[in-house]
This record gives structure tokens, C-alpha cells and sequence, in this order.
């Protein structure tokens, strides 16, 4: 079978997709390619400058691209909420949510509701928005759910007596990093358990980028590993429109199915074209993925599915 490419996304005319992320790296490539085939994208992102050059840039390639740009921080709950109140007053039917927004690898810190940076980020803000969003994916005939997540999750660890490392107690950057990840996939295979549980016809998938040159180290400019590794990376990393390949099966290839984890095949899954990855038992596991469900419920105070 040849590699598969964005030459294989079918048409998506009528279809509609919010990404988290969407004016940089993996989400900028998959709104770029979405929109390209006929889908309506909502960009979801924390920057409205940045968004408007971005759209800007859009349209002069793809002049008749069906984009809108809404701010979202996914890092707030408030602002979560306060995103999928203005989709839901839409009235509009959703069938792609594609969680891809993310920060790594960044000193200890503190959202303004209290949680620890990279795990709020990475995993509970997109856990809120996906619960508060279903009614929309609800209506849609087989609707998606993508989040993206990372082979970092196969060196990380999950304590739940201090799964957020409370006033910095055992953090560093990679180990929080590497949590958040495991949790993106922690929650999209039990999202599917109970999707599916539930009669549900919307489907939850994952999938990784591999190792590829985006700006989600930027948050780390300031810190001499960065500033050696950076030009490195922009010459041996696949580009962002590679990365973002796995992201774009899971979401749009006509044969995938809930509980799938895309991402690259070559190089222990680092490169190449997006094929089925693979996943820790821990990040499989039905009790440990249960229990994440029911703190994060507890942390966001977004129910569903239960």
C-alpha cells in the first residue's frame, strides 16, 4: 500500500472542524489542509494578531477557504466555557474537534485556576472543551474527536498523590510533559470506551506528529538547551506539514475507527508517513484512565459521559 499523504483526505465540503492550536505548527498544517478540502474551520488560539496574519495568509493560497477565527486559551476553564457557549449558540452541527493546542517542556507554573501549566494545557482544557462541545459532535453522522498526544507518553509516570505536582513538588519540565501526554491518551481511549458505551456514533482517535521542527518548544527560548538544539532541529526534523499527517488520517481517512493512535512509521515512529501507532499498556489501561477521568471532572467541573 502507497504511504498515505494529504492527497488521500477526501472532500470535506459541509463538514466543519475546530482546532486548538490553529496558527502555528501541527494546527496551522491541519487547518491548512482541511480547508483545502472543502471543510469550514474554526481556528481556535489564544492570539488575534497573530490569527489575523495567519488568515490573511490563508486566503491568498487558498482563496475560497471557509475559515473564522474565535479566541480560545485553553489553559482557562473560563475561557474554555466561554468558547463553547458562543459554538453552541451557533446552532451549528460539529463533526471534527481536533485537540491539538499544547505547551512543552516549561518551568513549573500556574494557570489562573490554580493547575499545573502543562497538564491544564495539554489535558484538562481539552477534556472540559470536548465534554461542553459534544451536543454539537452529538449531531453530526460519525463525528471525530482528535487529540494529539506524543511518544514522550512512553517514559511517563502517573502519581495521583500529586498528579500536578503541587507548588512544584517533583517537577521538571519533561516529566510534567511526558505526564500530559500520556494523559491525551489516557483520555481518548476511555472517551471511546464510553462513547461507545453510551450508543454514541462519535469516535475518539489520537495521534502523534513523531519528532518535527514546530514552535511548540518556543515557550523554552530562553534556556541555553533550547538555543543550542534549535538549529538542529530546523535542519533534521521533519517539516510541520509532515507532522501534522497522522493528526489528518485520524481525522479524515475514511477507514479509521474509534480507538485508533496514528503516527509516523520510520525511525521508532520519528518520521514518515502515518500509519497505526503504538501505545504503553499504561496508557491502555481501562482503571487508571477511569480514575483520570473522574479527577479531571473534579478538577474542570465538566461532567459527561458518566
Amino acid at each position: 500500500m502507497a504511504d498515505w499523504t494529504a492527497s488521500d483526505i477526501p472532500n470535506l465540503t459541509g463538514r466543519v472542524a475546530v482546532v486548538t492550536g490553529a496558527t502555528s505548527g501541527i494546527g496551522l498544517e491541519t487547518v491548512r489542509e482541511l480547508a483545502r478540502n472543502g471543510a469550514r474551520v474554526i481556528l481556535a488560539a489564544r492570539n488575534e494578531v497573530k490569527a489575523a496574519s495567519v488568515l490573511a495568509d490563508l486566503w491568498k493560497e487558498l482563496p475560497d477557504a471557509d475559515l473564522i477565527f474565535h479566541h480560545l486559551d485553553i489553559s482557562s476553564l473560563e475561557s474554555v466555557r466561554s468558547f463553547a457557549r458562543w459554538y453552541l449558540e451557533r446552532d451549528e452541527t460539529l463533526h471534527l474537534l481536533v485537540n491539538n493546542a499544547g505547551i512543552m517542556m516549561v518551568p513549573y507554573g500556574e494557570t489562573v485556576d490554580g493547575n499545573e501549566r502543562q497538564l491544564a494545557t495539554n489535558h484538562f482544557g481539552h477534556f472540559a472543551l470536548t465534554g461542553l462541545l459534544l451536543p454539537a459532535l452529538e449531531r453530526a453522522n460519525a463525528a471525530r474527536v482528535v487529540t494529539v498526544s506524543s511518544i514522550a507518553h512512553k517514559e511517563a509516570d502517573l502519581d495521583f498523590d500529586n498528579l500536578q505536582y503541587v507548588g512544584g513538588k517533583a517537577y521538571t519540565p519533561t516529566r510534567a510533559y511526558r505526564r500530559s501526554k500520556l494523559c491525551n491518551l489516557l483520555f481518548t481511549f476511555e472517551l471511546d470506551r464510553r462513547l461507545n458505551a453510551s450508543g454514541s456514533n462519535v469516535m475518539s482517535l489520537a495521534a502523534h506528529p513523531g519528532v518535527s521542527n514546530t514552535n511548540l518548544g518556543n515557550e523554552n527560548s530562553g534556556q541555553l538547551w533550547w538555543k543550542v538544539l534549535r538549529p538542529v532541529a530546523s535542519v533534521v526534523l521533519q517539516g510541520a506539514d509532515v507532522g501534522a499527517l497522522p493528526t489528518l488520517r485520524a481525522a479524515t481517512d475514511p477507514t479509521a475507527t474509534g480507538g485508533q493512535y496514528y503516527g509516523p512509521q520510520r525511525f521508532g515512529e520519528s518520521t514518515g508517513a502515518p500509519e497505526l501507532a503504538t501505545s504503553t499498556s499504561l496508557a491502555r489501561d481501562p482503571a487508571v484512565a477511569a480514575r483520570l477521568w473522574a479527577e479531571s471532572v473534579a478538577i474542570t467541573g465538566v461532567d459527561y459521559l458518566t
